[in-house]
């Protein structure tokens, strides 16, 4: 089956600058989330991953092109090119818009700084000559300039400006563009101004090449460049005029912007969503004496700034400790409501997450009021909790000490990053949020998760006495039954909604959009599993996000629902997720990987009698039949021409691929 391309990626390795990045990854994300997931990656995603199936757009930011050449020349090429030609869409912004031309000619004449050369992917038939304007310098902005574009209005479905200013710093002119008009180019948009270098026939600055079924995108200057994430350089004349130049422009820069990746094949949100502020962590529990007990329990972590403020400086971020008893100020309680567009970003523009420190309100007394946490009714969760508990034999305690934020980086990696934090943390602690902007997945997946997604983690200390004969592994396997058996069991019309589990750690569930005979299925959650040691313990950071009730990026639970089903509530289905999984980790402890939890586990899953290939066998063809009871890992038995077994075993375990959301392709890990 064929999965929907919702990833956005952006090469960040070898040649790229770090504020051409930071640049595009900003506008990006802006323009497509949450219909997207835009995703940072490095060479090796590119050249060693199944990326393209998944990928709706790869995008090579500005920088130095002959990194590019570096690390791709070769394979690398040859998986870009194949994935264009084969309806994929290519980005190219000044660097990567002379490593997609046929021929780069750079500074010619100025040897300190001169390139040329021709250029493997070739998507403009061309050659791509710069710098169109003069005075580039190589990690400076003296040669910066707000460089005016004329848009070839008539190329676009939508209203587009008809000019607007564009940061430029290096980029080129696309040599003769209209007269490869027949060779499936179209000129977007040219330079007003004069140019330092000859550009033939005409002045084109953007242009899309119709490449095979694919379609790839040029751009000399830098409309994805924001003029409000741009530094001031008091020390390079003109910036400040530059910056104000760009300001003016910037609605018409996003305008086109929008319009270009819609050329691209890539859905534009209608609003441009703006960076979320981080939301204060609200800690309460179903007992709230627990919440001062675990505060006890973090006294020899806690430290002590000027003026009393309490403190944990874990590893990698620093948490703020605040007591329900002190009154919250407005800008506090601000912190805490859902993201608007006062509140997106400091000023509009990009916020260095990592280097604010998080703020935990300690409700030592009462939950928190709903407008606290209007995203999330916490009494609604404790009397789900109690409900679901009172249901399943052997749970009781999960669930019951909860830290939630409306707005967080990742739940995982806040817990998984500080290990003086998560060292005092019992086996159930929930930290759940509505909206994460740095997500955690598998590999380098990072992305933006929208709100009406579950996203959540779970401490577990699994002891190391147990690690021989209950692995480790296993803890995901019990996690994906239990997602599946939770939501089965959620309440009335839920139990036949088509929800599977795919090996290793994906949820998916019949697409409701596509005919019933055909079973198609589309992902809708996903388990990470991070584990430490401490204390005689593995001590696990369970990840789990499911697409519950958010309308985008994909399919999810309530698009599932029957028309007579109950409506679905984030809050019971997490109270649900963690009893279910409580009672079924403890019955693992008991008993290992059972013949009960083993038939469970084949019964949600997707791949009795797959067929399969394997790359570490030389592509022998095999079919899957279970996975071990010693180790979790994969049973596949070759097969011949005929499909039938040939007798020949092998075990193997999960690559890790990031995109590998269903290829039927294992390999074995070295």
């Amino acid at each position: 089956m064929a999965p929907r391309r919702l990833n956005v990626l952006v090469y960040t390795g070898t040649g790229t600058t770090a504020e051409s990045v930071r640049q595009c990854i900003y506008s990006l994300r802006a323009l497509l989330s949450p219909n997207y997931a835009v995703i940072p990656v490095g060479e090796s995603v590119v050249l060693k991953e199944p990326w393209a199936p998944t990928c709706a757009l790869l995008v090579l930011p500005g920088g130095a092109d002959l990194g590019y050449c570096r690390v791709f020349n070769g394979e690398g090429n040859q998986r870009i090119s194949d994935y264009v030609r084969r309806g994929g869409a290519y980005l190219g912004f000044c660097a990567g818009a002379y490593y997609g031309s046929a021929r780069c000619e750079f500074e010619v004449g100025n040897k300190p700084l001169e390139v040329i050369g021709s250029r493997e992917l070739s998507f403009f038939p061309g050659t791509c000559r710069g710098g169109a304007f003069e005075g580039f310098e190589y990690r400076s902005e003296n040669g910066a300039r707000a460089a005016t574009l004329k848009v070839a209005t008539g190329a676009f479905d939508e209203p587009v400006p008809e000019t607007f200013a564009s940061y430029y710093n290096g980029g080129g002119v696309f040599v003769d563009a209209a007269r490869v008009a027949c060779r499936r180019v179209d000129v977007l948009a040219s330079y007003r101004d004069e140019l330092n270098v000859d550009g033939g026939d005409g002045k084109a600055a953007v242009v899309l090449c119709h490449v095979g079924d694919g379609k790839a995108m040029l751009c000399g200057p830098h409309p994805e460049f924001a003029a409000v994430n741009l530094h001031p350089r008091p020390d390079v004349p003109g910036y400040d005029a530059l910056r104000d130049r760009l300001a003016r422009d910037d609605h018409a820069r996003t305008a086109f912007l929008r319009a270009c990746l819609g050329k691209l094949g890539v859905e534009s949100s209608q609003e441009s969503m703006a960076f979320p502020k981080l939301s204060n962590l609200h800690l309460s529990a179903l007992d709230r004496t627990k919440v001062s007990e675990l505060l006890c329990g973090w006294e020899d972590v806690i430290d002590k700034l000027d003026g009393g403020q309490e403190c944990i400086k874990g590893e990698a971020d620093t948490f703020h400790i605040l007591t329900n008893e002190l009154p919250l100020n407005v800008d506090e309680l601000r912190q805490s409501l859902p993201m608007s567009v006062d509140l997106a970003v400091e000023d509009g523009a990009m916020v260095d997450y990592s280097s604010i420190p998080k703020r935990i309100i300690a409700h030592e007394d009462a939950w928190p009021e709903v407008g606290l946490t209007p995203r999330f009714d916490h009494s609604q969760y404790y009397s789900s909790l109690q409900r679901f508990q009172a249901m399943e034999e052997h749970a009781d305690d999960w669930g019951s000490i909860l830290m939630y934020g409306d707005v967080v980086t990742s739940t995982n990696s806040l817990l998984e990053k500080n290990q003086k934090l998560i060292s005092k943390l019992p086996t159930g602690f929930t930290f759940s949020a509505s909206t994460q902007v740095a997500g955690r997945g598998r590999g380098t997946n990072v992305w933006v998760a929208p709100p009406g997604a579950l996203m959540f983690s779970t401490i577990i200390n699994h002891p190391a006495h147990l690690a021989a004969s209950r692995p480790v592994v296993f803890v995901q396997y019990i996690a994906a039954i239990a997602i599946v058996e939770a939501i089965q069991s959620l309440d009335v019309g839920y139990e036949n909604l088509p929800v599977k589990l795919k090996w290793p750690n994906d949820i998916y569930a019949l697409d409701p959009s596509k005919p019933a005979s055909s079973k198609q299925y589309v992902k809708i959650g996903g388990i990470l599993s991070q584990c430490g040691y401490s204390d005689g313990a593995y001590q696990i950071v369970l990840g789990i996000g499911i697409n519950a009730i958010n309308p985008r990026p994909t399919t999810s639970i309530s698009d599932l629902l029957p028309t007579h089903a109950a409506p679905l509530h984030l809050e019971s289905l997490l109270a649900r997720i963690i009893t279910r999984l409580e009672a079924i980790y403890a019955q693992f402890r008991r008993q290992g990987f059972s013949d009960d939890l083993e038939r469970r586990y084949y019964r949600h899953w997707l791949h009795t009698g797959q067929a399969i290939s394997l790359e570490a066998e030389g592509g022998a063809s095999a079919r899957v039949l279970g996975i071990t009871r010693d180790w979790g890992m994969l049973r596949v038995e070759e097969t011949d021409s005929e499909g039938r077994g040939t007798g020949r075993l092998w075990t193997l375990q999960s690559d890790e691929n990031s995109f590998d959301f269903w290829r039927g392709l294992v390999r074995r890990k070295e």
